[in-house]
């Protein structure tokens, strides 16, 4: 089934210069990128993003460091796009992640883990559209 996907290369990666390999990551998982943006959110904006995790003991250390410096927002579209970037990502926590995949690279810690992905078709929904309206996507 053909899904988006939303996609953030954090401030951790972000400020390596490692959102080119990355992509390219996504990219040879058979993921195409339809929609991009450079952004730094302050932590007011962040915290709308993130609002499902308010009572979550993380939530303001997340928030934190989310707007401490710019990120890119992508959308990914293919086949089971959810899945599919989920596994390139790997586990939340980079000591976890399985050899090759993108936390297991570039993460640093479970906060500081590199990107962030939707877990569901409907946060993807809600997620795609904090960031872009259906002009920003490629079609």
């Amino acid at each position: 089934m053909q899904e988006k996907t939303l996609a953030i290369i954090k401030p951790d990666a972000f400020s390596r210069n490692s959102g080119g390999q990355i992509i390219a990551m996504a990219e040879a998982k058979e993921l195409s990128l339809i929609g991009a943006k450079l952004l730094h959110l302050t932590q007011q904006e962040v915290q709308g993003f993130y609002k499902v995790h308010r009572e979550k003991v993380f939530f303001d250390s997340l928030t934190q460091f989310m707007s401490e410096g710019p990120i890119f927002v992508l959308v990914f579209q293919g086949e089971n796009a959810i899945v599919r970037w989920r596994e390139t990502m790997g586990a939340t926590n980079p000591a976890e992640a399985e050899e090759g995949t993108v936390r297991a690279q570039f993460g640093e810690n479970i906060e500081r883990n590199a990107v962030h992905g939707s877990d569901s078709p409907e946060s993807a929904s809600f997620e795609i559209s904090y960031f872009f309206n259906e002009l920003e996507l490629v079609r």
